[in-house]
């Protein structure tokens, strides 16, 4: 464990988001809360806004399979890409301590199942033991978060606050999807939605060792700033002709792997259409349907296709560890940098799409922790 001169102790009431589930975002006061045994209080850097919290809690409360029904959402504070500087440590805590500075996994799981000892709390089947943070406990769109020690990963230099709260969620998610796909050198690779998660695979498959990125997106506004950003290759527009036009700038052979973060049924249609013959594709995007013809365009050309949900623990830190040794910044996908003050007008930009990732960050009188 490694420690560093603290923060100022924190005050005893902070500002947090709640989600109404009627497309808005209130701020609200809360008690600062105080770490219990093996639990750390985080002040928090920078808290990512996910697609997930818009399309499950922002506009009505929706639930995941294996909820019984009710809301995934339980009233807590919201935000569950969080990362920041320990403030304090609770009884037990043995890795980190006060002046860490940490990226928090959004799951808590019981830590027993077959899938939490693999470091995948995603998918913890305890469901009475499994709390997501901005979910069913609190989470980063706040001054403090408190987290458990068992959730938390280093924060390594040069990564910063907004770089750990990207690599929290969307950038781990598309790491998990590339590394089940077995992206490697000399390969092409094709992602479907340049949103922050498409961004994020083009980002992290050039470094895993891709040759050509070549992304698909129907968004204009988008597309000239993903232009800016120089992650891709190419950008081929998502329409009618997009599958021709990513065979021919491949010479009519498709991509070695694809991505599909559009979540859409037009995009998964899409992917599997630009994969080449013996591909691998996995599917990030959240809802929508699969919808495709068998035949010629899966068993013929013999594809291997994967289900990606969130990566492990251990994924995440791996990650954040190769981005750091190659001098990478998850950070240059955002283009919203908003304070929690402004966590409404935040949260009614991502609601609508806007060009990158929208992030949260203390208002400017509270900013104390700057990284």
């Amino acid at each position: 464990m490694t420690t560093r001169e603290s923060d100022t102790a924190p005050a005893t009431v902070m500002k947090g988001v709640f989600l109404p589930g009627d497309a808005t975002a209130e701020v609200r006061e809360y008690p600062v809360p105080v770490p219990g045994p093996g639990e750390l209080l985080i002040r928090t850097g920078a808290s990512g806004i996910c697609g997930s919290d818009i399309g499950y809690i922002y506009r009505g409360y929706k639930t995941h399979k294996g909820l019984n029904g009710k809301p995934a959402y339980k009233g807590v504070i919201a935000g569950h890409e969080p990362s920041g500087r320990v403030v304090a440590a609770g009884p037990g805590v043995t890795r980190f301590g006060a002046g860490d500075d940490v990226i928090v996994y959004h799951i808590h799981g019981c830590g027993v199942c077959r899938n939490c000892r693999a470091g995948y709390y995603i998918s913890c089947t305890d469901q009475e033991q499994r709390k997501a943070y901005g979910w069913q406990r609190d989470g980063g769109h706040a001054d403090y978060v408190l987290v458990s020690e068992a959730t938390c990963i280093p924060l390594v230099a040069p990564l910063t606050y907004a770089d750990g709260a990207l690599i929290a969620c969307g950038f781990g998610t598309a790491y998990e999807g590339l590394r089940r796909a077995g992206v490697h050198g000399g390969e092409d690779l094709l992602v479907v939605g340049l949103g922050p998660v498409g961004l994020a695979a083009a980002m992290i498959g050039r470094m895993l060792g891709a040759r050509r990125v070549i992304g698909v997106e129907r968004n204009a506004e988008r597309i000239e700033f993903v232009r800016s950003l120089g992650l891709v290759d190419d950008i081929v527009l998502a329409d009618e002709k997009a599958v021709d036009n990513i065979l021919e700038l491949t010479d009519g052979v498709g991509c070695a792997v694809s991505v599909d973060a559009s979540g859409s049924t037009p995009g998964r249609a899409t992917a599997i259409g630009g994969t080449a013959e013996w591909g691998r594709m996995s599917l990030l995007g959240e809802g929508g349907t699969l919808e495709t013809e068998v035949s010629d365009s899966l068993l013929h050309k013999q594809l291997t296709i994967n289900a990606s949900w969130v990566t492990s623990l251990q994924g995440m830190e791996d990650l954040a560890g190769m981005l750091a040794a190659a001098g990478l910044h998850p950070g240059v996908v955002i283009s919203h940098r908003m304070t929690l003050g402004q966590a409404d007008e935040a949260y009614a930009l991502a609601a609508a799409g806007t060009t990158g990732k929208v992030i949260l960050v203390p208002d400017e009188a509270d900013a104390d922790v700057v990284r």
